[in-house]
């Protein structure tokens, strides 16, 4: 998993530097904006492979969860950056637009070339792995912002080369900032909804509690809480009334139970408390204490 995001981190890192002086050269807003895009996006990446590292780490007494979570700070991270940057280029184009500058369109076009084939490496590598994990979705969704601010930028070397509209490089950043800040507050809610323990978007209660009740043997479900522990990780605890049983049966039960959860629903960390009616006889008596 991490071996893509070195490559992109890579590939990034170079064309910042590139993006940096082909801006100052040919006096491009455009440029200078995705050459800031871009080292927020090195920042990211490195911040990301960071936390991927800090994610392996086993658990501890202190931490019997490990470090699951550090992805998912490094999203929150790079998802405010991104916000951060689209904020700032909104207010150069605002200024530009009012204050249009000389650019050089063809040092403009051939650098806005190389960074959008730069860009399409990276994607490339991210994308399906940015459907698994959230902190590879943070850098591919940088990486993607890149990819259109490259396109803005080609367009807007040509519409200047051919008529001379400088006032279309300011225009463009701003629309760039858009794209970029969309993707960025998807990313910061998405990560805000997992570090608030909220249910995970394909899950609902409702339907989970109903198929619950559909195993043999449950009778009834309380106290069902679904969180997310990390990308593509998911958790649930529950009180569980079951019919009386022996408890030799129990793990059998426990069984279909998580065989459920784990295929229909995707969760994988499940605690569970059975409950039953007391008996005479030498069924398992998990009922609540008066």
């Amino acid at each position: 998993m991490s071996r893509p995001l070195v490559v992109a981190l890579i590939i990034t890192a170079t064309f910042t530097v590139v993006e940096l002086v082909g801006g100052i050269l040919s006096g491009s807003l455009a440029l200078m904006s995705d050459s800031g895009h871009m080292f927020t996006d090195t920042l990211a990446l490195a911040l990301s492979l960071v936390a991927m590292r800090v994610a392996m780490r086993p658990p501890t007494a202190e931490r019997t969860y490990g470090y699951l979570r550090a992805e998912i700070l490094a999203a929150l991270l790079n998802g405010s950056a991104l916000i951060v940057m689209s904020l700032l280029i909104f207010y150069e184009g605002a200024r530009r637009l009012f204050d249009p500058k000389e650019v050089d369109s063809g040092l403009m076009l051939v650098v806005a070339l190389a960074g959008l084939a730069a860009n399409g490496v990276g994607i490339m590598l991210l994308h399906d792995r940015s459907k698994e994990n959230l902190n590879v979705k943070g850098a591919f969704l940088h990486m993607f912002g890149d990819l259109m601010s490259s396109i803005g930028v080609i367009a807007g070397a040509v519409a200047i080369m051919l008529w001379d509209l400088t006032i279309v490089d300011p225009i463009l950043s701003i629309a760039i900032g858009a794209i970029i800040l969309v993707g960025a507050w998807r990313l910061v809610t998405q990560s805000t909804s997992i570090l608030l323990e909220s249910v995970p978007t394909h899950i609902r209660l409702d339907v989970l509690r109903t198929k619950l009740l559909t195993v043999d043997g449950v009778s009834g479900v309380r106290d069902l809480h679904v969180w997310t522990l990390s990308s593509g990780l998911h958790a649930m605890s529950a009180h569980i009334s079951v019919r009386d049983m022996m408890v030799s049966d129990c793990p059998d039960l426990l069984s279909k139970v998580e065989g459920m959860l784990r295929e229909e629903f995707g969760i994988t960390h499940t605690t569970l408390q059975l409950e039953c009616a007391r008996s005479d006889g030498s069924s398992c008596s998990f009922s609540k204490p008066d």
